[in-house]
């Protein structure tokens, strides 16, 4: 795990070391939320970094995972030590890229569709994602969003038996950051 923390900080520093095309954040913000037929948890996250790279498309994202916030204080503990196990798996990861990047415009204000792909790594298990969102250029600001859902077994993340109505199956995941130009 340690050398997966070395090699995205690598990458995130190799990313911002090129200049003047690319964007970061460091205060990006994801939700999930789940709703089951007994109990709906939401979590919200401030603290996430990511990287844009307009001249390659590269998107990366770092997330710690103890980082997420709950509305009970017993839910935050229990998705910690029982269900992502944060202290093993401290942070989740993306790395990617936006497949249509030359149909942004940075020059020019607008909301853009785009496609992005890569690979998601949750509770030290990596899977391919495709998913759609769209970025507004504002300001020489990028606002990114997205929404989607992820199959919670397919990270072996377990949900224990007693508990198996509580928590759906599936997570949506929301994600929204502004992304600020790199100074170089």
């Amino acid at each position: 795990m340690r050398i997966k923390s070395i090699f995205l900080s690598l990458l995130l520093l190799t990313a911002l070391s090129a200049g003047a095309q690319k964007y970061i954040t460091k205060t990006g913000y994801i939700k999930f939320y789940s709703a089951s037929p007994l109990e709906k948890i939401e979590a919200h996250n401030r603290q996430v970094n990511s990287v844009l790279d307009l001249a390659t498309g590269g998107f990366v994202f770092k997330v710690l995972m103890k980082s997420f916030e709950f509305e009970k204080a017993l839910m935050q503990e229990h998705f910690n030590e029982n269900y992502v196990e944060s202290d093993k798996y401290p942070t989740a990861t993306f790395v990617g890229k936006v497949i249509n990047i030359k149909d942004v415009n940075a020059l020019k204000d607008g909301i853009y569709d785009v496609n992005v792909e890569g690979k998601l790594t949750l509770h030290g298990v990596s899977q391919d994602v495709k998913e759609k969102g769209t970025f507004e250029m504002k300001q020489g600001k990028f606002i990114g969003k997205a929404k989607f859902n992820i199959a919670v077994g397919d990270y072996k993340i377990t949900i224990p038996g007693n508990v198996g109505n509580n928590i759906s199956k599936t997570i949506e995941v929301t994600v929204d950051i502004t992304l600020d130009k790199a100074n170089m």
